[in-house]
């Protein structure tokens, strides 16, 4: 009898991280899979618990407790915050726990997003354009010596040399799309992205569709669903072979497809035009008073090209483009002005 290989993920109730547990609770060899989910929602944690998960009702600031479930897995998926370097030395600790105790490697898949948003916008690989020109600079997964040509004090980094020091980095970058699933109908995960939300109800609070400075700065592009199949091809490959690029060879970037931001932008401010909510189907430049209120900076015009080769490498074969990207956006901006109508704040709500 095989026995089930224990898989540790964090960030499950998110968007990335409902959408990789989903993927596991799909996958083929799932009978095969024993998992536990740290969430912080006793209530989330029984839906859970129904659905074949194992549960831990704690938060990433409890590190003797993520230690300790790191040291019980086989496979550590970190989906939640990034940036917690005590939580990511926390977990690092329990694999080599497991390590000094059995032998065996276990599997570490950490989450940098390469592009991050909230009250600061910044990301692994951003640069400074504001939105006034593009960059002929393109990072590849496979050029570890450019990768690590970032200085130490870029945004991010000092939680990616340590964890790419262990094992595997995955790095997203615009998400979009709506997640499916039970954990997503159920309410139990995240089922929007953040990066195009912020974007839309910061033009929805200010009546009218906004941009960086001209936006002629690109970004590269992945489907939900697409992203979350990385993860579990990277997993498969990992399980079945220890050799599978890890370490400094360890960077995966989730893009499909790169995009402008002034298309991106034109897109919402059509829809939003087209629903009455906005003063033209063209975009305009957030004032600097606007990008600091809405973003915190302008780090809505940076510049983050990259080629996703490793991915590919493994076998996955991303299907989406940037014209599916442009399609669906029109439907998170109707379900953004539809919760507007009902009384809430487009700077506050959450999808």
């Amino acid at each position: 009898m095989t026995s089930k290989t224990h898989i540790f993920i964090t960030g499950a109730t998110g968007y990335i991280g409902g959408s990789v547990l989903q993927r596991l609770l799909d996958h083929p060899k799932s009978d095969t899979f024993e998992i536990t989910a740290l969430v912080r929602s006793a209530d989330k944690a029984t839906t859970l618990n129904a659905l074949g998960v194992t549960t831990t009702v704690a938060s990433l600031s409890e590190l003797d407790k993520l230690t300790e479930l790191a040291a019980a897995s086989d496979v550590i998926i970190h989906t939640a915050d990034a940036d917690d370097q005590n939580a990511a030395k926390a977990i690092l600790h329990g694999l080599k726990a497991r390590y000094d105790k059995t032998g065996k490697i276990p599997i570490y898949i950490h989450t940098r997003t390469i592009l991050e948003v909230g009250l600061k916008f910044l990301g692994v690989l951003m640069d400074n354009a504001a939105g006034l020109h593009d960059t002929d600079v393109i990072y590849a997964d496979t050029d570890p010596e450019q990768i690590e040509s970032l200085p130490d004090t870029a945004a991010h980094r000092l939680v990616d040399l340590e964890v790419v020091a262990a094992d595997k980095e995955v790095l997203p970058s615009t998400i979009y799309g709506i997640a499916t699933g039970k954990l997503f109908d159920l309410g139990i995960s995240h089922a929007y992205s953040q990066q195009i939300p912020a974007a839309i109800k910061a033009s929805l609070d200010r009546g009218q569709g906004g941009m960086i400075g001209e936006g002629k700065n690109i970004w590269p592009n992945v489907e939900v669903h697409e992203q979350a199949e990385l993860y579990q091809i990277i997993l498969d490959a990992a399980l079945s072979d220890p050799n599978t690029p890890h370490g400094r060879d360890g960077y995966y970037f989730g893009a499909s497809d790169e995009y402008r931001l002034y298309d991106l932008a034109k897109a919402y401010s059509r829809a939003l035009y087209d629903l009455g909510k906005g003063k033209s189907p063209e975009p305009t430049p957030f004032t600097a008073e606007e990008a600091h209120k809405y973003f915190g900076g302008v780090w809505l015009g940076s510049n983050a090209r990259c080629k996703a080769e490793r991915g590919r490498a493994l076998g996955w074969k991303p299907t989406k483009t940037t014209k599916d990207f442009i399609e669906s956006v029109r439907p998170e901006v109707e379900v953004i002005v539809a919760q507007n109508r009902r009384g809430g704040d487009p700077k506050k709500m959450s999808l």
